[in-house]
């Protein structure tokens, strides 16, 4: 991808994240934020936060560095440095916490296969319990709930928290390693001990609904998701309108959502970015379903990359966006690697959908709310966009 001037190429994308955005939605799966590719000082992740001025990036870097020498923890001064910074989603990370980052946005996790939510009264209830996995084979339902992780009442807890607990953060703990879920199921308690797997991600589904419509539920945008996309748009019946699922979507690859795009543009901008003053764009390439009838369905969880779709789709005239209000998360970070492997992110910058529109704190207004029955609404959208033949 490049763009014409005064647009900056992109360069090779670095894979950015915040972990408690990247688990914020599923406890074992995790759905990504925005970011890019390959983490190194050229990385770019979009986020949502102040941009952070150069002499800050250098401020952390520069305690990091003397921490090291001083025989202290370059982590823990890193972070000191960060939280002084004042950016919102700046933070460090581990090395190891990257790479289970890394993972996420590939589709490999280590975990037991569930998903989960936190219910207004603190419950952790499942979601969701992937096929194939350790979850499922002890038979954890849906509608599940989780009380203990290793004797620990979760009950009130953060998700992240409790994702850390499941995946065995504190102990790095590996595939094959044992965790005992306690859990209820209406009345009944029971405990049950799991062995940690390598799992994949699935984050595309397709179904067909009634009326000649296809659904596209895309969770994350994960390593591979955007041809997924494009492939279940040629392969959706000629006469189907299409609804693009977002919501929920925390984001994933900014790269994935462009080829995505991709799959409804003839081309053209899909978004404009700044890094540190650099104008740079980002365009979708040509060949895309540009007449079939489309609704985006959006909510409070669809954020970041998943916003930059919508943000292209609503502003190019090519889709519907109905639902509520996007989370506004549109800021881009940069990743550097600080002594000992840790990672330092500090936002540098802010995206905007091709009308120029600014989505960071203020999310994508959708064409039609609906904050209930929306998958219905947007079905009669469809029926009034006429015949995609």
């Amino acid at each position: 991808m490049s763009g014409p001037d005064p647009f900056c190429e992109p360069r090779r994308f670095g894979r950015g994240a915040a972990l408690t955005l990247l688990f914020a939605s599923v406890l074992v799966a995790g759905a990504a934020t925005g970011s890019f590719d390959e983490p190194d000082d050229s990385g770019r992740k979009a986020s949502s936060a102040r941009p952070a001025p150069a002499s800050h990036r250098e401020d952390v870097a520069e305690a990091a560095a003397e921490a090291a020498a001083d025989g202290k923890s370059p982590m823990e001064a890193a972070e000191r440095a960060v939280s002084r910074s004042g950016d919102r989603w700046g933070a460090v990370y581990s090395q190891g916490e990257y790479e289970e980052f890394e993972e996420a946005l590939d589709g490999q996790y280590t975990g037991v296969g569930l998903w989960a939510r936190r219910e207004r009264d603190g419950r952790i209830e499942v979601s969701r319990v992937q096929s194939g996995s350790p979850a499922a084979a002890a038979g954890i339902r849906e509608g599940d709930r989780l009380r203990t992780v290793d004797g620990e009442n979760v009950a009130g807890k953060p998700v992240t928290d409790v994702v850390s607990l499941l995946r065995g953060d504190a102990d790095d703990a590996a595939a094959g390693t044992r965790v005992r879920l306690g859990l209820a199921r209406g009345a009944h308690a029971w405990d049950e001990t799991l062995r940690r797997a390598r799992l994949s991600t699935d984050p595309i589904t397709v179904r067909r609904l009634a009326g000649d419509v296809t659904v596209i539920k895309v969770a994350a945008f994960t390593k591979g998701s955007g041809d997924r996309v494009r492939a279940a748009v040629a392969d959706a019946p000629r006469a189907d309108g299409i609804v693009l699922d977002l919501r929920g979507n925390s984001g994933g690859l900014v790269t994935e959502a462009v080829t995505a795009a991709s799959a409804f543009l003839d081309g053209g901008l899909v978004a404009t970015y700044d890094v540190n003053g650099e104008q740079c764009a980002l365009h979708a390439d040509s060949g895309g379903d540009t007449t079939r009838p489309l609704v985006a369905l959006v909510d409070g969880g669809t954020m970041s990359a998943a916003e930059l779709l919508t943000g292209a789709l609503q502003d190019r005239g090519r889709a519907v966006v109905v639902g509520t209000r996007t989370f506004g998360k549109g800021s881009v970070q940069m990743p550097s690697r600080l002594p000992g492997g840790s990672v330092a992110e500090l936002t540098v910058g802010h995206y905007r959908t091709p009308s120029g529109q600014s989505v960071d704190g203020r999310g994508i207004t959708p064409d039609l709310e609906a904050e209930t029955e929306a998958l219905e609404r947007a079905g009669t959208v469809l029926s009034g966009l006429g015949d995609p033949s």
